[in-house]
């Protein structure tokens, strides 16, 4: 998988709906005649209305080599490997992990639509504090724009009274990707890249989830674990309320995680403290420790409220994972 992937995703000619029709002409052109950069300019500026600037086809052009669509050899264009494989597959599936592997963020936006419908400004915000190396300006919403067109043509997120939620084929992406994406390469920019993996070990088992799905669970939380005040990412994980082996739908659903520091997501996980449904912490009654830092993070604040959590976690959620803990 290629690890430089791209900050900025270049918009297609032809509509901001029709990014993967105007994708489709394209290859389709290249793949045929094998053009030279003349004739393939030439041909946008008859295949498109009020198109006629060789700059701005170029950085599409451009875009597209990048991507691997397009490759130039002998000075003709053809199909590069991402090209060729997806006019062979002539698949969304094939089309959404070609973009995923050589764009920055369309993954944690599929993931952050999951809670529910966003604005563009709202989208603008998550993809900046989910990918701060993306650097565009606070407010800025050309960027976000175009990763909501090319979800859209690709029919995974539509609009509706000015805001975006996933459709049923981006809700299914989603289900699946935290798992299919975990060997994902891409890590967010932290102080210690020795300590972003996206893999990490509990006392009972070990778990990989897409990087892009932690960096959006952290994003939420201000990368900081609400019960610790860990705020070093690479020493917290994503915890998950329904279990992750019990309950693998709710694997990738964001009101079933909250990040924990790896120790409290061990002592989570063991059940010696838990939320209730008013969000206050539980504590094990027979959790004894001489550890300063737990007695003040969990055992001091038996009965404490954590208004980080409340609204951000799925309270029947809560209920449920209460329920086989025996002494809640």
């Amino acid at each position: 998988m290629p690890t430089d992937r791209l900050r900025s995703i270049v918009p297609m000619f032809g509509g901001g709906t029709r990014y993967v029709e105007t994708l489709n002409a394209i290859l389709e052109f290249v793949d045929a005649h094998h053009p030279t950069t003349d004739e393939l300019i030439g041909w946008h500026r008859g295949a498109f209305a009020n198109v006629s600037s060789r700059d701005s086809i170029m950085r599409r052009v451009s875009y597209l080599q990048q991507v691997g669509f397009l490759r130039q050899a002998n000075d003709h264009w053809e199909l590069g490997d991402a090209g060729g494989e997806y006019t062979r597959q002539d698949d969304t599936t094939t089309l959404l992990r070609i973009m995923c592997d050589r764009n920055v963020g369309l993954r944690s936006l599929l993931y952050a639509l999951s809670a529910g419908p966003m604005t563009l400004a709202e989208i603008s915000e998550q993809q900046l504090q989910t990918h701060p190396e993306l650097g565009w300006s606070p407010g800025q919403t050309d960027m976000a724009r175009q990763r909501v067109n090319w979800l859209q043509s690709m029919g995974l997120i539509e609009k509706h009274d000015g805001a975006y939620a996933l459709t049923d084929e981006g809700r299914a992406f989603v289900e699946d990707a935290v798992e299919d994406w975990a060997d994902s390469d891409w890590t967010p920019q932290i102080d210690d890249d020795e300590m972003t993996a996206a893999r990490y070990q509990t006392t009972t088992y070990a778990r990989v989830v897409d990087p892009e799905f932690r960096a959006t669970v952290l994003s939420q939380y201000d990368r900081t674990c609400p019960i610790s005040g860990v705020d070093h990412p690479g020493l917290i994980d994503v915890a998950h309320v329904l279990s992750w082996s019990d309950y693998p739908k709710h694997r990738a659903d964001l009101e079933n995680v909250f990040p924990l520091s790896k120790t409290h997501h061990a002592a989570f996980d063991r059940g010696l403290f838990t939320i209730d449904q008013d969000y206050r912490l539980l504590v094990n009654p027979e959790f004894e420790t001489e550890s300063a830092h737990l007695q003040r993070t969990i055992l001091d604040r038996a009965g404490e409220r954590v208004p980080r959590v409340d609204g951000s976690v799925d309270p029947d959620y809560i209920t449920q994972h209460n329920a086989a803990l025996e002494w809640v």
